[in-house]
């Protein structure tokens, strides 16, 4: 008995709809939740996220049901992972509240706390094991280590749409930013950052100094002083 031609189309159109909704994930219940909770300065109003936690743990659970697939784009892939991270970074601390640092937690980065698809993760798997391995060095100027060295978290939700535009600007700010990077003409301590992960800034030749110049206002060159800023851990609220 051969399956009707109409039925066929429902179940291809079916599939179809399916993967291409499970592509565009929308991400605007974070979204909120940021807005609400994250000053335009990246200050972290943890209390804040405790009061919203049930809309948080719809959040989770969207993010948990709702896994990469491999043809997703890579900008999908960038959104999904650096939300992903900061918003489980959000449940660290808010599950550990109060505390003066993330440091205060007993293995924070490697600690499996939450699930994705069902499978145990730490935020230590989402860093290196997933979004370093997806080959973009501006991740580093995305991902929020709730510190304030850290780059700031951004009160926004990162979209297949804006990601690229978002990590542009976001890596800029942190370079230029006085509190992270001193960078003038005498002198030059930037974030430890790009000594801990300097293999990343190494891409197309460049190495983190080149990579720091293409954002700096003032370039790295003859500077009498160059050294590494000591790492404020102290939580970012």
């Amino acid at each position: 008995m051969k399956t009707p031609k109409l039925f066929v189309f429902a179940i291809i159109t079916f599939i179809s709809l399916q993967t291409k909704a499970q592509q565009k994930l929308d991400h605007g219940i974070w979204d909120q939740i940021l807005l609400i909770n994250v000053s335009e300065e990246g200050k972290v109003d943890y209390k804040g996220f405790m009061r919203d936690s049930a809309e948080l743990y719809k959040y989770f659970n969207y993010l948990s049901d709702n896994p990469p697939a491999e043809n997703w784009s890579k900008e999908e892939k960038l959104a999904y992972w650096i939300n992903a991270y900061n918003a489980y970074t959000i449940k660290l601390i808010i599950d550990n509240y109060p505390l003066k640092s993330i440091k205060d937690i007993k293995n924070p980065w490697d600690r499996q706390f939450f699930k994705i698809n069902g499978v145990l993760h730490s935020l230590n798997e989402l860093e290196h094991k997933i979004l370093r391995k997806l080959g973009e060095p501006r991740i580093h100027f995305a991902i929020n280590c709730a510190s304030f060295s850290c780059p700031i978290v951004w009160n926004r939700a990162f979209t297949a749409t804006n990601v690229d535009d978002a990590l542009e600007t976001l890596t800029g700010n942190f370079i230029n930013d006085p509190k992270r990077n001193t960078i003038t003409e005498e002198v030059v301590e930037v974030s430890k950052i790009f000594s801990w992960f300097k293999k990343d800034f190494k891409v197309d030749g460049e190495d983190a100094k080149s990579f720091i110049n293409k954002y700096a206002k003032v370039k790295i060159d003859k500077q009498k002083k160059k050294g590494y800023k000591k790492y404020d851990w102290s939580l970012n609220e």
